[in-house]
């Protein structure tokens, strides 16, 4: 009885013992380990939350990647110096990114640089202030003169722009173009609109290179603009993402690391 419970007990410990090493494998391709931590940081680069399905798919990834680097090594493939080659300059093009982005975190643009994107942004909100318009637009003067006739004589605005207007955008909420600032429309627009008082109507069309529009100004108000400190993360990411930028800082970065390298 004893040698019975001895050898049950001896069972079970070397039963449990290994189960910790087949939970450290997501999956095993040809005798090749692939460990859990390789798929859960897979998973965890998607930045969706883990489930059942995500895991599956992202399990069956690791196991396609491992068949072809087996595949390719039992080809020969990856001893080939077109391939070699191939492989470096890959490693190159990674190592370099990673360089330039931790450069650019040190030495990115300056407050200066910073501002001076602020400020051409900021101008495009024209006076500070935003408006309400509605519109419609037509094709020559006399339709528009038409229109405006009708409105005049007791039309509906918005009925109109909606049987009339040729923008696709508008006609059929009646023409409205929500609220917006000065600097969102071309200068013959913005000119026009910002002259009316708020409930009056253009007496005449005001041409542009789209056509001929009737403009009404529903309301007026006061714009708020974010403040420098408010936008400085988001100026930063419109920077990098300026390709004239990002050469000029790649070719300082170079320069620097040029000036003191030891180079004979």
């Amino acid at each position: 009885m004893k040698t019975t419970v001895l050898s049950f007990s001896l069972a079970a410990v070397l039963a449990a013992g290994s189960l910790p090493a087949a939970a450290q494998n997501a999956a095993v391709v040809n005798g090749k380990a692939i460990p859990s931590a390789k798929l859960d940081k897979l998973i965890a680069g998607t930045g969706q939350p883990e489930n059942p399905e995500l895991r599956d798919r992202a399990r069956s990834m690791l196991i396609d990647r491992e068949l072809l680097v087996q595949e390719a090594n039992k080809r020969g493939l990856t001893q080939r110096d077109d391939v070699q080659e191939q492989l470096e300059q890959a490693r190159l093009n990674v190592l370099a990114g990673a360089v330039f982005e931790d450069y650019v975190k040190t030495h990115g643009a300056s407050d200066a640089e910073l501002r001076k994107q602020y400020d051409k942004i900021k101008s495009q909100f024209g006076n500070g202030k935003e408006y309400h318009v509605r519109h419609i637009l037509v094709a020559n003067e006399a339709d528009a003169k038409a229109i405006i006739a009708k409105i005049k004589g007791g039309a509906k605005f918005e009925d109109l722009a909606k049987a009339s207007s040729k923008d696709p955008g508008s006609a059929a909420n009646g023409g409205d173009l929500d609220w917006a600032n000065s600097g969102s429309y071309v200068p013959e627009f913005s000119a026009a609109m910002t002259g009316l008082k708020k409930g009056q109507m253009t007496d005449t069309p005001v041409k542009t290179q789209f056509g001929w529009h009737i403009i009404e100004l529903v309301d007026v108000r006061e714009s708020k603009i974010p403040s420098f400190e408010e936008v400085k993360p988001q100026l930063m990411q419109m920077m990098m993402g300026d390709q004239n930028w990002q050469r000029e800082q790649f070719q300082a970065m170079m320069k620097a690391l040029k000036e003191k390298a030891k180079i004979q």
